[in-house]
């Protein structure tokens, strides 16, 4: 089906999820997922409240009617009373709060003067105390897409859930660790053109988060909802995927879902579904609204000072955008390159202490060559550490090595193997030349690439291969 997004009255917003590091948002328990024998062992059963409209929220309603029973888990290093709501909440994690601050002043949002925490009910039992803790931090942002102006009507701070761990017919189990990690909830305006505008806008409040510190890295730390109506329908989200690449093919099939289904004359019921692995999706529960959302007691309000503001304005970071650029241009590599060697923080210290060297030989060795080693030997070479590359690249500026021995020394660490420097000693250029005298004298008459491969199988790691090229060029006329 070819879609005209257009003509079909398409509407379509994005709901971002990113975690942050540091401390849980209301304790002091480390923002981690911890891989600790559970010491700490819980049951409960929740039901519903009605939240500050007097109502009870259809989807809290939806999950209480299941009627099961969550058991929860965690390690006591990593879990305290608050996840168990056992304890009163402390006050919001201020670092978290900065962080979050940070995020929605580069989103171009405007802080709100006092925030407010609030609850909201959450029955599936991914919250203990059967709400999850909520602020709105920031209103009115904006981003640009390729396809145009993106607004950012609202931007929070909550509560990360529990993450599940196995499910029965009346049960579900559930890892108290992630419970509490600080949330940063960014959503956008339903103005989405289409689906590529929806990946567009998804990739670029990415790159900002990535721009700040504080903020997580790594699968499982962000995660997109979508949310999806055309003429005619209800407004749909859509969860359960992190992969950017995904977005427009889910869109598509949940547009040509909504399509058939208003074809056949069904009403289009407001709902959550999920991703599935196919694009598809498949209900979840029924949509949640404002009636699950209530006052906090516990938490007193915070008062956002203009003075604390300007301070924050003035220590806003680079966007990761920009200092792609800059890479570019300062180290002559490519924008994916230079991508790649912000993450790695000490590329520029190295370029510093190591000054014999190109930085883009630097560049390679911290991003081209573990990939090769990775295709070439089989060999999983993010088992690389700092270490192994500060000394190689030592090595490398101060002669003992020539570039072709980077990877062979590598593999070596990698494999655990003994390793002597003095082995893979350049031999001078004098040396080279009347090496390779003697293999054309013993061979005569073989190709330059024939004599490349005997000099360089007999001295690999010792020699420069551009080197060896350009003296066979001179010696075979």
């Amino acid at each position: 089906m070819e879609i005209n997004y257009q003509e079909l009255g398409f509407k379509c917003g994005l709901e971002i999820h990113q975690q942050l590091s540091g401390k849980k948002l209301f304790c002091r328990c480390p923002s981690i997922n911890s891989t600790k024998e559970p010491d700490v062992r819980a049951e409960r059963r929740l039901r519903a409240v009605a939240g500050e409209t007097g109502s009870v929220d259809a989807a809290a309603e939806f999950e209480m009617a299941k009627k099961k029973i969550f058991f929860y888990e965690g390690n006591s290093e990593d879990v305290c009373l608050v996840e168990l709501d056992e304890s009163p909440p402390d006050p919001i994690n201020r670092e978290a709060l900065e962080t979050a601050l940070k995020v929605s002043l580069l989103l171009n949002a405007r802080i709100v003067d006092e925030i407010q925490v609030m609850r909201k009910t959450v029955i599936d039992g991914s919250n203990v105390g059967g709400f999850q803790r909520t602020a709105l931090i920031a209103m009115n942002g904006f981003i640009e897409t390729p396809h145009g102006k993106v607004s950012i009507p609202t931007i929070c701070l909550e509560e990360e859930a529990a993450q599940k761990l196995e499910e029965g017919a009346d049960f579900v189990k559930y890892k108290l660790d992630r419970l509490g990690v600080p949330l940063i909830e960014i959503a956008t305006g339903a103005e989405l053109k289409n689906s590529e505008q929806a990946k567009d806008a998804a990739g670029h409040i990415g790159m900002v988060l990535r721009s700040v510190e504080g903020i997580k890295r790594g699968l499982g730390t962000i995660r997109q909802d979508v949310n999806i109506s055309i003429e005619g329908g209800s407004r749909t989200e859509v969860k359960g995927f992190q992969d950017l690449r995904s977005i427009p093919k889910v869109i598509e099939y949940e547009v040509q879902r909504q399509f058939e289904t208003i074809k056949e004359g069904k009403k289009i019921a407001k709902e959550v579904r999920k991703a599935e692995p196919d694009f598809t999706t498949s209900f979840l529960r029924p949509l949640p609204g404002a009636a699950r959302l209530y006052p906090e007691t516990d938490v007193l309000p915070v008062i956002v000072e203009k003075k604390y503001l300007e301070r924050l304005k003035k220590e806003l970071p680079k966007l990761l955008m920009h200092k792609v650029a800059e890479f570019e241009k300062k180290y002559s590599v490519s924008a994916q390159m230079a991508r790649d060697l912000i993450e790695h923080e000490t590329f520029e210290i190295y370029v510093k202490k190591f000054s014999k060297i190109e930085p883009h030989s630097i560049a390679n060795i911290l991003i081209s060559i573990p990939k090769e080693i990775k295709s070439r030997f089989g060999i999983d070479s993010s088992k690389l550490a700092e270490k192994d590359f500060e000394d190689v690249i030592g090595y490398l500026n101060e002669g003992k090595i020539t570039k072709e021995a980077v990877i062979e020394l590598f593999v070596k660490k990698l494999k655990h193997e003994k390793i002597n420097i003095a082995e893979f000693k350049n031999i001078s250029e004098k040396d080279l030349e009347n090496e390779i005298k003697k293999i054309i004298d013993e061979k005569p008459g073989l190709n330059q690439s024939a004599y490349m491969g005997l000099v360089m199988a007999k001295y690999r790691g010792k020699v420069d291969g551009k080197k060896v090229m350009d003296l066979l060029k001179e010696l075979i006329k």
